[in-house]
């Protein structure tokens, strides 16, 4: 390449485009990708797919129909033909049909009389729950080096022990292993995925999807494209999401494993009916096996199971196309909606309706804000609120209550709910509980909601 001398600086000027650009005309130029790139050809920007690729493929998620011997078929957007079709709208979001419109009343609106009502009300539905929420904070191995790291900070260190509790639950419920997909749903930073892969590094047939609705920046996604395990991310609203039409789902079949950390409000109801209402995954799904007495004979060697002394299956192992469970940390029950709540009969088995169940919703925010008139040190708050969205100033009710009262008032609220919850999870088949799994000055928000298939009962 010849340069022209200008005084003691070269005339770069017959260069008129970018190193980037450069870089495409010598890749497109042969026609042949860079090993760690997609290898589809984008004829209209007549360049290669920028996406990395995992190892030993050619193709990225996007355009993972393009490989060969690839079953995966690619559905046609109807809004733009460019996207890969896991989006139906409000496939996820419940039943239209009957919904009551009801007016939002903020507490602070409401008489004494109606509050005192609601009270009652809610000790009535409360009296005869069968779900307890059991202390069980639990560890995982593989995140006590970051534990014991002093560059951590206290927010960091808070976070690191609610994704190592939740660590220990899914290990303890015998979810935490290979041979299946790891669903994160409100993923975010995708930080509770970094650390399940980290403990099950060496497992094969393991994938990880990632939901989050929001871009999120400082990603952990790019520390796993240079390992073999799938590691991938969906921009979507859970309300939306068909994972039946999901391609990485569609191409070993793994059963799923659902997890979450402080998946907000109404987004849990949202991720239960994603994972057990959807229609593909429903069809693809059998219905689990019968209870078996210890008098029956167990399965034959084809199904795997291992049956115990009790006549219950102790490890199933993976199943096709199943659900083995979910380990969901609560959070935000004031932004909960009537229409997405699972629970819906659970209510209206107690004479409750959509008008109370917004009211309770409300009142759930003093288990974690009920402190605040009191002008208690924030740092007593668990310091997670910037995780959160605050509730209502209008739903304080000054006068109403001492502290402590509304903070226990809040906590039957979010039990009720939840207990809701566990109602759906027990008529699809799961056996389900409550947990605190983190201590309160960790966060506030410290319930976590685990399921696993009524065979395996849970510890």
């Amino acid at each position: 390449m010849k340069f022209t001398q200008v005084g003691s600086a070269c005339d770069f000027s017959f260069l008129d485009f970018s190193f980037d650009e450069h870089l495409n005309a010598a890749r497109t130029s042969s026609k042949m990708a860079a090993p760690e790139f997609c290898s589809f050809f984008l004829e209209k920007k007549k360049r290669f797919c920028k996406m990395m690729v995992s190892r030993g493929r050619r193709f990225c998620g996007e355009h993972a129909t393009m490989e060969e011997g690839s079953s995966s078929r690619r559905i046609v957007c109807p809004l733009d033909p460019k996207h890969t079709v896991y989006y139906v709208a409000n496939i996820n979001a419940g039943s239209a049909d009957g919904d009551e419109c009801q007016q939002q009343v903020s507490l602070s609106e409401r008489s004494r009389t109606e509050l005192h009502s609601l009270l009652d009300k809610l000790r009535t539905a409360v009296t005869d729950l069968q779900c307890n929420v059991e202390d069980n904070v639990m560890c995982h191995p593989v995140l006590q080096g970051e534990l014991n790291n002093p560059k951590n900070g206290d927010s960091a260190h808070k976070h690191l022990k609610q994704q190592s509790s939740i660590l220990g639950h899914l290990e303890e419920l015998g979810l935490l292993g290979g041979g299946r997909c790891f669903v994160e749903f409100g993923a975010g930073r995708g930080k509770l995925s970094h650390w399940i892969h980290e403990a099950l590094k060496t497992c094969e047939d393991l994938q990880l999807l990632l939901v989050e609705r929001c871009s999120t920046r400082f990603k952990v996604d790019g520390k796993h494209q240079d390992v073999g395990v799938q590691f991938e991310r969906l921009q979507v609203d859970i309300q939306h999401l068909d994972l039946s039409k999901v391609p990485l789902l569609r191409k070993k079949n793994l059963p799923l494993v659902g997890v979450g950390k402080h998946l907000c409000g109404a987004a849990t109801d949202l991720a239960l009916r994603c994972l057990l209402d959807t229609p593909g995954l429903r069809e693809e799904t059998e219905p689990p096996p019968k209870r078996l007495k210890t008098s029956e004979p167990a399965a034959g060697p084809d199904t795997g199971s291992v049956f115990n002394d009790t006549g219950l299956v102790s490890d199933p192992g993976p199943v096709s196309g199943a659900v083995l469970g979910l380990a969901v940390a609560l959070c935000c029950h004031h932004r909960c909606e009537w229409r997405h709540y699972v629970g819906q009969q659970f209510f209206l088995q107690r004479g409750l309706g959509a008008s109370e169940f917004s009211a309770f919703c409300r009142i759930s925010s003093w288990a974690t804000c009920g402190l605040r008139p009191t002008n208690q040190d924030a740092t007593k708050l668990g310091g997670d609120e910037e995780e959160h969205e605050a509730a209502e100033e209008t739903d304080a009710v000054n006068g109403f209550l001492s502290a402590a009262e509304r903070e226990q008032v809040g906590r039957l609220c979010k039990l009720l709910i939840d207990s809701g919850r566990v109602h759906f999870l027990t008529t699809k088949g799961f056996n389900s509980k409550l947990s605190r799994y983190a201590d309160a000055h960790v966060t506030l928000e410290n319930v976590l909601l685990t399921a696993v298939p009524s065979l395996r009962p849970l510890s």
